[in-house]
């Protein structure tokens, strides 16, 4: 049978922080939150040559309401006043991101949002370019970089950062073009050390880089904001326990910022084939050296170099202990192994550790699926092939109500859990 999912990238640092105000009065503030996004959606038109502007949902994840700017088919969302008010079913995750509901694909964004407008209308306007991406023609990829958890990929994807950074920085246009050739040229020797990665990260930066960008060109901040914002970007991002899936958050907007001032429509020639790679050094005019590595070498102290391969070599030393530790919790140890069929996934894309090949850890996870509801605080292990999830031991067994060490499960009626006695492993079951 054909495995079905759908997966979330939630970036769950929003929805640590309390969502303070009471639903009563929240309704006044997100109609002018749908207000402002659909004015500078209108006002970008020409970004993307449509108006992006369409059905969004905010959450509020400590109680699944939902606030939203249009009505449902199936009736759950009802008007109150300017907006649409009702309760997300417990089936559905939460997260950042696009998703199909009720017959509509909306933008479904969690709550508290951003204070500072800009950063609030570059949000909503990123996640409703997922709603729009298949009408422009881009497929959605969420491909891993299993290398950027490696201590070379993430020295190589640093010092590319460093060098980007100086080049939005850059006073003039021949500053600029020497810290962008040094900065394709690191990007070009991870290529080197790392087999496929320029497709991998490619069709990441494809879904998730061009949707920043077009986030943050409609929040339409000025020349000195948007220089600010970026290096503020890639300041916070090295704090990001793994980089897998969110560097593109970084890499694209800058080159595309830094593109956009000679040619400011360059997006709407981006495909889902394009090499981003390759078009951003033809357009932008570099050239890479002939000797790769030696050009490495002799710039790489420019960007900080030394301290940069020091960290890392710090970070891969307590990385190996934690891969050995995980490998014993979920692999070695007895654990509890549950199939996925049908099923809908939300994690945080900045913690997540690829275990070899074993598949990746994920330290906060929720899936629903067929059999139920299952929530992870203190990791789980994904398969490569994204067909099974495994958690340690339940600790608990109650009727349908299953937990064990910072997990539960919420099964479905004819669902069990059992005990293999020769291995100690666990198994979901059908009655």
């Amino acid at each position: 049978m054909k495995k079905v999912f759908y997966i979330t990238l939630a970036l769950l640092l929003l929805s640590q922080a309390s969502f303070g105000q009471k639903a009563s009065t929240f309704q006044d503030s997100a109609a002018n939150y749908f207000d402002e996004i659909k004015a500078e959606a209108g006002r970008h038109q020409q970004l993307w040559g449509k108006d992006l502007y369409g059905p969004l949902l905010l959450v509020d994840p400590n109680t699944r309401q939902l606030f939203a700017n249009y009505p449902d088919s199936a009736g759950i969302l009802k008007q109150s006043g300017n907006i649409y008010t009702g309760q997300l079913p417990n089936e559905i995750n939460i997260a950042n991101t696009a998703i199909r509901w009720n017959g509509t694909c909306w933008a479904m964004i969690m709550l508290p949002l951003p204070a500072s407008k800009q950063e609030r209308i570059s949000l909503l306007a990123h996640e409703l370019f997922h709603v729009a991406q298949p009408s422009l023609g881009f497929l959605q990829y969420n491909t891993e970089n299993k290398h950027l958890d490696q201590r070379n990929g993430r020295i190589y994807l640093r010092l590319e950062l460093e060098a980007l950074k100086k080049a939005v920085q850059s006073k003039s246009t021949s500053e600029q073009k020497i810290h962008l050739a040094n900065a394709l040229t690191f990007r070009k020797y991870r290529y080197m050390l790392y087999k496929d990665a320029d497709t991998t990260e490619n069709q990441l930066e494809l879904n998730e880089g061009i949707a920043e960008y077009t986030g943050q060109s409609v929040s339409a901040i000025s020349d000195e904001q948007s220089i600010a914002s970026l290096e503020q970007s890639i300041n916070s991002f090295y704090s990001n326990p793994t980089f897998v899936r969110s560097f593109p958050y970084q890499t694209i907007p800058a080159y595309g910022y830094l593109l956009a001032k000679v040619k400011s429509d360059w997006n709407k020639e981006i495909t889902s084939q394009t090499n981003l790679t390759s078009y951003f050094a033809t357009q932008l005019g570099i050239q890479l050296p002939k000797d790769i590595e030696k050009s490495v070498e002799r710039t790489s102290d420019q960007y900080g170099g030394q301290a940069i391969i020091s960290e890392e070599k710090a970070r891969e030393e307590k990385t190996k202990k934690q891969v050995a530790e995980f490998k014993r919790k979920f692999i070695e140890q007895p654990h509890f192994e549950i199939g996925l069929m049908k099923m809908q996934v939300a994690f945080d894309p900045r913690n997540i550790m690829p275990l070899e090949d074993k598949g990746t850890v994920y330290p906060t996870i929720r899936v629903s699926d067929s059999w139920g509801v299952l929530t992870v605080k203190n990791g789980a292990l994904m398969n490569p092939s994204w067909n099974k999830i495994s958690v340690t031991p339940p600790l608990k067994i109650k009727d349908r109500a299953i937990s064990g060490d910072g997990w539960t499960l919420e099964l479905q009626e004819g669902y069990t859990a059992t005990k293999d006695e020769k291995t100690g492993c666990y198994k979901l079951s059908k009655k």
